[in-house]
């Protein structure tokens, strides 16, 4: 495959557009930069997971790494479009300032909250409303961590597909069922097949060290990072947990207090 060379090639400027949020809403391809996430977005494809990669765009004056020289040759034998580029033009859609010479276009998987039962989703973690994509990603690779189900992303908020959730989550983005859904639509789901709702407050009636076993299947839910969980969302949740907070601050990061309460949950399994 010849060698692009201009910034203005109909596939760069395709490129360039995912970095914009209303492309990104639009349509169904992740900007994808880095080795180790492009290596992750190609190994959960290879496993069946729902995504698939689209095209890979790379320098081969700035790539020197063996695994990645490997991943393009294995991606093209599969037929994936592997585009080679100049230095200047992997520049002008590389979003890092020392970049690796390497990213994709990916299609994640969709999942619909109806897909996910019990046995599919034992336990996993919902977000409402999220400001921060960092969070989204960061929440995701200790869903990983952990061994929980998923993502569910309530009422909208940031995308989780933004480059920056993407960096955050190292690559598990692509593993797991990330899905969107009404509030209102997941309490319904989730009264359906007898998931016990986690809520966390600052008010909440349960230090979370208290509870001896978190039952399954469960959800761990989560409000936005400015305005928590609404009083309407608190009288969903079957149990109200509480961070001990004994310095100046009244909460923590969403990303660290999920992460405290997974693995609490983790721990009582």
């Amino acid at each position: 495959m010849s060698l692009i060379s201009s910034q203005s090639n109909a596939k760069i400027k395709q490129v360039r557009q995912l970095r914009q949020r209303k492309h990104r809403q639009e349509g169904s391809l992740v900007l994808v930069e880095g080795i180790h996430h492009i290596g992750e977005a190609a190994a959960a494809a290879a496993g069946m997971q729902g995504c698939t990669i689209d095209s890979i765009f790379y320098a081969p004056d700035l790539l020197t790494s063996d695994f990645a020289a490997g991943l393009i040759d294995r991606q093209a034998g599969l037929g994936v479009p592997c585009y080679p580029v100049t230095p200047e033009v992997f520049a002008s859609i590389a979003d890092k300032d020392n970049p690796q010479g390497i990213l994709a276009l990916v299609r994640p998987r969709h999942t619909g909250l109806s897909e996910l039962t019990p046995q599919s989703f034992p336990w996993g973690v919902a977000l409402v409303a999220p400001q921060d994509p960092g969070n989204i990603g960061t929440i995701l690779r200790t869903i990983d961590a952990v061994g929980a189900s998923g993502l569910l992303l309530l009422d909208s908020g940031a995308n989780p597909y933004h480059p920056s959730a993407v960096r955050a989550s190292m690559g598990t983005l692509f593993w797991y069922p990330v899905v969107q859904a009404p509030f209102p639509d997941f309490v319904s789901w989730a009264r359906g097949l007898g998931y016990v709702i986690y809520g966390t407050s600052a008010h909440g009636s349960r230090d979370y060290r208290q509870v001896e076993r978190y039952q399954q299947p469960a959800i761990l839910l989560l409000g936005s990072e400015r305005e928590g969980l609404s009083q309407d969302q608190i009288a969903c949740c079957d149990i109200l947990l509480r961070l001990p907070m004994r310095g100046r601050a009244s909460s923590l990061n969403l990303a660290v207090a999920a992460g405290v309460l997974l693995y609490a949950m983790l721990e009582s399994g």
